[in-house]
């Protein structure tokens, strides 16, 4: 059975690889030109390259479809923010893939290529960077993970009065009730109840 929502649980692996990318595209880069390794060996900067696209655009498919729940919690103007740098990074992920082809060629033109792939993925890697702020954002500073509560256990935890605060659009940090820490037991009628009974 696939998570739900999907969109959390997908996310981080485009992230994650887009940031490694850089590392070994370098470190090959240099074993290629030191003669230390064929140029073939860059074959493993194609295909995790092509694994890094594929994610993103997984990614990004999966978030379009939790578009419209989230939109009832957060304002349109942070989710649009998070969607074009999300765009951003597939694009150049999607532009660096084909140079990175270019890469398994022999002699200068290979040589070209595999430097111009490298610029690339550090330019992916700044993409993505942003794209995982942005959405950072989203969950913990305009309470995205909202959409996914019902409407009573959000009241409970929030109260009316921040909940409406939060549905005008205003900021309004996450109460620690809702993630579990701050101390409190993570169930709003327990943490009311022990307070009751520390006042008797």
């Amino acid at each position: 059975m696939l998570p739900d929502p999907l969109h959390p649980a997908v996310v981080h692996f485009p992230i994650v690889l887009a940031l490694l990318a850089p590392a070994i595209a370098i470190g090959l880069f240099w074993a290629i030109e030191t003669r230390k390794l064929p140029a073939r060996a860059w074959l493993v900067v194609v295909l995790l390259q092509a694994v890094i696209f594929g994610a993103g655009w997984l990614t990004a498919e999966t978030g379009e479809e939790e578009e419209e729940r989230v939109e009832r919690i957060v304002r349109e103007d942070p989710i649009e923010e998070h969607e074009e740098a999300a765009e951003w990074f597939i694009w150049i992920a999607g532009i660096t893939l084909p140079i990175a082809g270019a890469g398994l060629l022999s002699g200068g033109l290979g040589t070209g290529a595999r430097g111009v792939a490298f610029v690339g993925t550090l330019m992916a890697a700044l993409a993505v960077a942003q794209v995982g702020h942005t959405g950072g954002e989203l969950v913990y500073k305009h309470g995205a993970a909202l959409a996914y509560l019902d409407g009573p256990t959000v009241t409970k935890a929030m109260g009316r009065k921040a909940m409406k605060k939060l549905l005008s659009g205003s900021s309004l940090e996450i109460p620690a009730v809702l993630d579990g820490s701050g101390g409190g037991s993570g169930d709003p009628s327990n943490d009311s109840g022990q307070n009751r009974r520390g006042r008797e």
